[in-house]
């Protein structure tokens, strides 16, 4: 599978996106429109062992919601993952069994490299 979960609103997936350079091959699902559904967030499960490791501490809820002074266990982030796609981190992008999640720039680089060294 090739795919990119990502926001079309958010500047950040946008540059992550072009500056890896995306091809037209991968399917892109926009979260604020079409979201994530439990078999997909399950197939990333499969490729990384841990929802936290999918999870945004950068989401706005999570400030609001202080989830930061709960001791949350990997079905609490899958719940949250599943009740609202900002919990995301984002982009994640999916290339056959490999998966890149987030934006740092080691992160951008590896994506990269695996998609373009093909």
């Amino acid at each position: 599978m090739q795919k990119v979960y990502y926001l079309s609103t958010c500047d950040t997936c946008k540059r992550v996106m072009d500056e890896i350079e995306i091809p037209s091959s991968f399917i892109k699902q926009d979260l604020k429109v079409q979201g994530i559904t439990e078999k997909e967030l399950n197939e990333l499960f499969n490729l990384t062992d841990s929802f936290e490791a999918l999870f945004s501490r950068r989401a706005k809820l999570y400030k609001e919601r202080s989830l930061k002074d709960e001791n949350l266990l990997e079905e609490n982030y899958k719940g949250l993952i599943l009740e609202h796609y900002t919990f995301l981190k984002r982009p994640v992008i999916v290339n056959n069994d490999k998966i890149f999640i987030g934006s740092s720039p080691k992160t951008v680089a590896e994506a990269k490299k695996s998609i373009h060294n093909n």
